[in-house]
């Protein structure tokens, strides 16, 4: 259910669960099978119906505190979702990042520069409390255009509490974050957490880890 005033609805965030369903249906997520749209008293609402997704989230809070125990197939099946959603073109009506964005905050808080930046399409927020263990892809909102390897660098920087499972993540994205059009994508996530830190906990908690890991990046 989303609600906003009557007028303002409408949008990338409004609309980005129903145009979601243009995508493959090799990347796992809960089907959506109805949507409703009414205004009642100035306000626009919409209710979607969805699939149940049967398993748990993975985490609680979108950053991991410890081993998930997650399965090497559980990671296969991510890097195929992953691969299957960098195939389709990046819309052009919907932007996961912005490229003025990334051009500004990457040098201002990691010191590194950008060059060309590869595009592709991603789910924008893909953290440990919007995957189940199926595993299924929850939240589609904010999908869209984003930097090669922006999901995969997700996953991965939001495990640098816990470095073990961090380096085990790290050797099974392998796929997708060792093809050098994936560091743009790993310093945009950097560059988020560090500009944020003053106002997400979780974010806060990550600094530390995060400068240390651009240090030998």
């Amino acid at each position: 259910m989303v609600c906003a005033e009557a007028g303002t609805e409408g949008g990338t965030l409004w609309n980005g669960p129903s145009t979601s369903r243009t995508l493959p249906a090799s990347v796992p997520r809960p089907d959506l099978f109805r949507i409703r749209d009414w205004i009642t008293d100035g306000y626009a609402y919409r209710a979607e119906l969805y699939a149940f997704a049967p398993d748990p989230m993975v985490s609680p809070r979108p950053v991991l505190d410890e081993d998930p125990g997650l399965p090497e197939m559980w990671w296969k099946e991510m890097v195929a979702a992953l691969g299957a959603l960098a195939d389709v073109p990046p819309p052009a009506d919907r932007e996961a990042v912005r490229e003025e964005y990334l051009r500004r905050v990457i040098p201002q808080f990691t010191g590194h520069q950008v060059d060309d930046v590869t595009w592709t399409t991603a789910h924008g927020d893909l953290h440990y409390g919007n995957v189940t263990r199926g595993p299924h892809i929850l939240d589609w909102e904010g999908w869209g255009r984003a930097p090669y390897g922006y999901d995969a660098a997700t996953l991965y920087v939001y495990a640098l509490l816990t470095p073990e499972t961090a380096a085990q993540i790290r050797t099974a994205l392998a796929p997708v974050l060792d093809r050098p059009e994936a560091r743009t994508g790993l310093l945009t996530v950097c560059a988020q957490v560090l500009q944020a830190q003053d106002r997400t906990d979780f974010y806060a908690e990550l600094a530390d880890p995060v400068r240390e890991h651009l240090a030998h990046l």
